[in-house]
């Protein structure tokens, strides 16, 4: 376990090399301690390291960059004992939002990757059920997008 909130982003740095970006933050202003940008093929390694370092995942979420034809993913992590929040990110496009599942490094994340789904479409490939967690069986479109009329 990195024993400095610096170790871990030299430990993140030297796995995820450019165009990845790690950046410390102030928490005081971002409400995270370190800022982890990877591309969606390495979601899951990142996962597996912050696995390691005894992180849990708090959350999984989108954002839709219409003007850029992009989803974010963002996944909220916590160190329960330790106090510090890390803030990974990746992008895909809009026109084929897929992104590797974490389900099998946290198992927990299974709800919020369906959730995800429901919302804005992305897809978590191998996830082991992908089916509608909060919208309708029969919904055939995702609320949180930008483009979405109701």
């Amino acid at each position: 376990m990195s024993p400095t909130l610096e170790a871990l982003a030299e430990r993140c740095a030297a796995l995820f090399p450019p165009p990845a970006a790690v950046q410390l933050m102030d928490y005081a202003k971002r409400g995270f301690h370190l800022d982890l940008g990877v591309e969606p093929g390495q979601v899951v390694e990142a996962a597996r390291l912050l696995d390691e370092e005894g992180f849990a995942i708090d959350t999984i979420t989108g954002v839709d960059w219409i003007k850029e034809s992009q989803f974010e993913i963002v996944y909220d992590y916590y160190h329960p004992l330790r106090g510090w929040r890390v803030a990974m990110r990746t992008r895909v496009a809009r026109d084929n939002p897929e992104v590797p599942t974490i389900n099998a490094v946290f198992p927990g994340a299974n709800w919020h990757e369906r959730e995800t789904h429901d919302f804005f479409g992305i897809r978590f490939i191998g996830h082991p059920n992908l089916e509608p967690l909060l919208l309708p069986e029969d919904a055939d479109y995702h609320p949180l997008r930008k483009d979405f009329v109701a």
